[in-house]
Parts: structure tokens; C-alpha cells; sequence
């Protein structure tokens, strides 16, 4: 008996240490779950992505084929993904966004493609190998400032928080994904860039995502993906 309640108790603790974002921030107000965010696989496991080639590091909706409404919100405004609880696990984030082509309508978009930017990161924190912080750890969303330069459109926001605890080996690394639906208005003239395309953006051995963050404590640290777009 005490043998199950053991095993119960690690099972619990496995599932609360995992996470989702299934809402937005606007105007400072979270939205309702999978409603502006597209409701993914793991809504009910929170079970990671684990494979880099997979189709489900996209937007993980293989299962539910989900979609979402579209919020709309100015360039320039601040904007924020919702964790369902905190980012138990030391790692770090990346948001992405992708604007729907022309004369297509986001929500029936996959984002397929070469279309993908990041708009937004959170990094480690290194001190040449005396020390190493995760300041996205224990967060309870993930919020950045939409660039002004941002043009127009219907765009997919897609953020993934890298868990780095098993990341020793390859397929250690755990992302936590979501995507949401937005409508920018007011935009200016600016060029998102470089683009990439997802799956397709990284091998899974690239040194942000094959990584010992224990020991030897990592001298430093590079953020996995391309370089964020500011404007």
C-alpha cells in the first residue's frame, strides 16, 4: 500500500513539474483557456514535445486539429502567453510569430513553411562556469512588446519553453508549446526577419538544446533559433 501511494506521489509531482499556456494577455487581461490559443495535444496530459523533426513543434494540434478566434491588438502593444501554473523546470524561451498569407485567414493557417520569426527570448544567465540562472524559471507568463514596425496582419504567436533538466542527451530536451491567434492593427513597414521554418529550425544537437547544465556548470550559454526581430 505505502509502495502505491509512493509511486502516486512521484506521478503527481511529474504532472505539476509539466505545463501549458492555454491563454493570451491582452490589455492587460488574460483571455479564457483555448480560446484565442489553439488547444493543444498535451491539454490534458501537459505531456513535452520531445522530437525536433516532429510536425507537433509547430503549434502540437496533431490530436485536436485545433483552431482558435483571433484577438486584435496595435503594434507597439504589450502582449502575453499565460503559463496554467509556473515553469517548474530551469530552461529558457523562445516566442515566434508567423503572419498568414495573403487573403488567408489565420485561423484555417498551419504555419507551414518559411515563415517564422522570433519576436521575443529568455535566456540563461552564465558567469564564465562559477554559476548559471535560468531567469525564466518560475515565471507565470511570458510577456513581450509587440515591435511597431510590426506590419498588419493575422499572425500566429507561437511560444516554447526549452526544458533543460534532461537535456544531456538527444531528445532530452522538453518543449512546452502553444499557439495563439492575433490581429495586428496599426502596423508599420518593417521586414520580420530571418526566417525559418518549424519544424525545420533546429537538429535537436544544437548547444542551447544538447546541453549538461549541472556539471560541469556551462561557461556560457547560446540561445537556440535565430536572432530576435526588434523593429
Amino acid at each position: 500500500m505505502l509502495g502505491s501511494v509512493v509511486v502516486l506521489s512521484i506521478l503527481a509531482a511529474q504532472v505539476l513539474a509539466h505545463y501549458t499556456f492555454p491563454s493570451l494577455i491582452v490589455d492587460g487581461v488574460k483571455t479564457e483557456p483555448w480560446v484565442n490559443v489553439r488547444m493543444t495535444n498535451n491539454h490534458y496530459s501537459q505531456a513535452p514535445v520531445t522530437n525536433v523533426t516532429s510536425p507537433d513543434l509547430r503549434c502540437y494540434t496533431s490530436s485536436t486539429n485545433a483552431t482558435a478566434r483571433t484577438i486584435s491588438l496595435p503594434a507597439g502593444a504589450p502582449l502575453g502567453l499565460a503559463c496554467d501554473q509556473t515553469l517548474y523546470h530551469p530552461g529558457v524561451v523562445n516566442v515566434y510569430m508567423a503572419r498568414a498569407r495573403a487573403r488567408t485567414d489565420v485561423a484555417q493557417w498551419d504555419g507551414d513553411g518559411q515563415v517564422w520569426f522570433k519576436a521575443h527570448e529568455i535566456t540563461a544567465v552564465t558567469d564564465g562556469g562559477k554559476s548559471i540562472a535560468w531567469p525564466a524559471q518560475g515565471l507565470g507568463s511570458v510577456n513581450f512588446t509587440l515591435p511597431r514596425a510590426l506590419p498588419a496582419g493575422q499572425y500566429l504567436v507561437r511560444v516554447e519553453a526549452i526544458a533543460l533538466h534532461e537535456a544531456e542527451r538527444v531528445g532530452g530536451a522538453q518543449f512546452y508549446i502553444a499557439c495563439g491567434q492575433i490581429n495586428v492593427t496599426g502596423g508599420g513597414s518593417g521586414k520580420p526577419g530571418p526566417l525559418v521554418a518549424i519544424p525545420g529550425v533546429y537538429t535537436g544537437k544544437e548547444p542551447g538544446i544538447l546541453i549538461d547544465i549541472n556539471w560541469p556548470i556551462p561557461k556560457n550559454y547560446t540561445q537556440p533559433g535565430p536572432l530576435v526581430w526588434t523593429g
